[in-house]
């Protein structure tokens, strides 16, 4: 279900003034039985006036930009952790995670290290077993973000079978090399530049913790 456009109201508000406004003129001009000369030119600019509003709010449907589009996820909402954690990478995983959904428009966010899921949370997918794909391996590759700013027009959202299957938007943020954070959002190009970089400095933050795991295990 699709959320109404805030700016809608504030869109249409020069053509109903104006047109209001133009009414209100007429009405006035047949109450009138006589004009006089400055009423006439009063009546001119009234006019004007109008025709300027209504010209202003239509220019204002074409080149105002509306927000996107939010859509309600389809999934249950659950908080999901690797139970084999240790206490402080659970702590780091839950804080980041709850930092992130928000104060973001993240609603789905996924975490995997070392081939493993560490945490699912948010609105749920259908499935959780995450299976990397093409863009998965090239964010650990490269070592750089991926941002999928409207899911549903790229061939690789396949691999995102994970997540809500409604999902508008994805960031794949790398975590290290080791690892991949995944976040679904439920509109597209909803992202912003701020919003890319604080999650960076998160993954950034979560690496380190995460380092915990390799040593553990060493």
């Amino acid at each position: 279900m699709t959320k109404p456009d805030p700016n809608r109201v504030l869109r249409r508000l020069p053509i109903v003034v104006g047109g209001l406004g133009a009414i209100l003129l007429l009405i006035n001009r047949i109450l009138t039985p006589e004009l006089t000369e400055s009423q006439s030119r009063g009546d001119v600019l009234g006019v004007i006036l109008s025709a300027v509003l209504i010209l202003t709010g239509l220019i204002w449907q074409q080149v105002q930009p509306r927000s996107p589009e939010a859509v309600e996820l389809i999934g249950e909402e659950g908080f999901i952790l690797s139970e084999d954690l240790p206490e402080a990478v659970k702590t780091e995983l839950a804080w980041a995670s709850h930092l992130i959904l928000t104060n973001t428009v993240t609603r789905s966010l996924v975490v995997v290290y070392q081939g493993k899921v560490l945490l699912r949370r948010g609105i749920l997918g259908s499935k959780s077993e995450v299976i990397p794909g093409a863009i998965f391996n090239r964010v650990i590759e490269k070592q750089q973000p991926v941002y999928l700013v409207a899911l549903n027009l790229y061939p690789g959202r396949i691999e995102f079978d994970y997540l809500p299957e409604n999902t508008q938007g994805v960031i794949c943020q790398p975590i290290s090399n080791q690892g991949v954070m995944i976040l679904g959002a439920n509109a597209p190009r909803s992202y912003t530049k701020q919003d890319e970089n604080w999650i960076a400095g998160i993954a950034d933050k979560l690496a380190v913790t995460l380092q915990q795991i390799s040593v553990d295990a060493s």
